[in-house]
């Protein structure tokens, strides 16, 4: 193969070629002397002249097709940045609208809880105050029976809660309103201990059931909530 055929496709494979003669090559990197580019520019550029005009044609199509590619692959590259930092930022912004719609959450949920407990304790103050009203009302007798202790609870109680009430009734006096815990003193059909706690709500906490009734009831709503809860409370530990 002659010298300038060599040096053609040297020229095609590691130079860059433009239409006009421009030439940057790899060999002008490797001269290692001043002058070296503009030499092997000029060098390259002479054994293009002299190549015949297809080979210049080939020649100058391959380094146009290697400008090309490196072009398309810049414009990729910088493509692939530009969607990157593009969906770096909506996640940062979608972060920061999803922590502000926790955070409203967050707050509604504490406003609404702290609404219902102000409903509660409304409606606890109301039932102790019909409660209070309700036991007063009852004519005081020498003694009663089971049955009518239990009339009485219903109509102080009320129906939404007095089967809870009943059950604890049930299991701490089974409705006796004169019960007496021999260890400890706790009296009457919800065993109040001391028994003169009840005394808050009448001087006849001994003998009237409707006065007992009324302190119990008080008792489970302002400890536990309601006669449900605090039957629940009763059920995990056996005592209230």
């Amino acid at each position: 193969m002659s010298r300038i055929s060599v040096r053609g496709f040297a020229v095609a494979s590691a130079t860059a070629v433009t239409a006009v003669g421009a030439v940057s090559g790899v060999a002008s990197s490797s001269t290692g002397r001043p002058g070296g580019d503009a030499e092997a520019t000029a060098t390259d550029a002479m054994l293009l002249a002299d190549m015949p005009p297809g080979q210049q044609a080939r020649v100058q199509t391959a380094s146009l097709t290697q400008q090309a590619d490196a072009q398309a692959i810049a414009a990729d590259a910088s493509a692939r940045k530009i969607a990157e930092e593009s969906a770096r930022r909506r996640a940062a912004a979608d972060a920061v609208t999803k922590q502000k719609v926790a955070q409203k959450a967050a707050q509604e949920a504490a406003k609404k809880a702290e609404e219902e407990a102000k409903e509660r304790k409304a409606a606890r103050e109301t039932a102790s105050r019909s409660a209070t009203r309700d036991a007063s009302s009852f004519p005081v007798q020498s003694s009663y029976t089971v049955a009518q202790i239990q009339a009485l609870a219903r109509q102080i109680v009320g129906a939404g809660q007095f089967q809870c009430f009943s059950n604890i009734v049930d299991h701490e006096s089974t409705w006796n309103y004169r019960a007496v815990n021999p260890t400890s003193g706790a009296y009457g059909l919800v065993q109040a201990y001391p028994a003169s706690k009840m005394s808050s709500v009448g001087a006849d906490w001994q003998t009237n059931p409707a006065t007992q009734i009324k302190w119990g009831l008080n008792y489970m709503n302002e400890r536990y909530g309601s006669p449900c809860q605090a039957w629940s409370f009763w059920q995990a530990h056996h005592s209230y």
